[in-house]
C-alpha cells in the first residue's frame, strides 16, 4: 500500500457557517468541485480539506451520530517560527475559533498550541524547529 492521505473530512454541524470559518482564514473553497452538501478546499501538497454535514458524514460511514469531547485527533498547522505560530493562533481566534491553550514552550523542543474550529475540530499550530517548512510550506522528514 501506499502511504498517502487525499482528503480530510470534518463533519459540521452547519456547513455554511463552517465554510465561512474557513474561508476567513484564507482557504479558498473549490466552486466546481463544491456542492450544496459538501465544501473542499484545495490543501498545498496536493490534499483537500472536504467539510460535510456531521449527521450526514455519520450516516455515510455507518456509524451513529451521537458522541462529543475530546475526538483522539488533531489536525496540525506547522509555522516557520514561534512568532508566525501565535499569529496563527490569533487569527483562527479571530475567525471564530476557540482558544484550547496558547502556545508555550514544549517539551519536544518546539512551540506549541491548539485551537478549536467552531465544531470543536482540534488544531495544533507548531514551530518544529526539528521540522524546517520549505519554501512551498512542506515537511520534509528525516529518512
Amino acid at each position: 500500500m501506499e502511504p498517502r492521505i487525499n482528503v480530510v473530512t470534518l463533519g459540521v454541524r452547519d456547513l455554511a457557517a463552517a465554510t465561512a470559518f474557513y474561508e476567513r482564514l484564507g482557504f479558498t473553497r473549490s466552486k466546481g468541485a463544491s456542492s450544496e452538501g459538501v465544501s473542499f478546499f484545495p490543501l498545498g501538497g496536493g490534499g483537500v480539506l472536504a467539510l460535510f454535514g456531521h449527521d450526514a458524514l455519520a450516516e455515510d460511514a455507518a456509524l451513529s451520530p451521537e458522541g462529543s469531547g475530546f475526538r483522539a485527533i488533531s489536525l496540525a498547522r506547522n509555522a516557520r517560527s514561534e512568532a508566525e505560530a501565535d499569529a496563527l493562533v490569533d487569527a483562527f481566534v479571530a475567525a471564530g475559533g476557540r482558544l484550547v491553550k496558547r502556545p508555550s514552550k514544549v517539551f519536544w523542543g518546539g512551540y506549541s498550541g491548539y485551537v478549536a474550529d467552531p465544531d470543536g475540530h482540534l488544531w495544533e499550530i507548531a514551530f518544529n524547529p526539528h521540522w524546517p517548512l520549505d519554501a512551498d510550506g512542506r515537511i520534509h522528514l528525516p529518512p
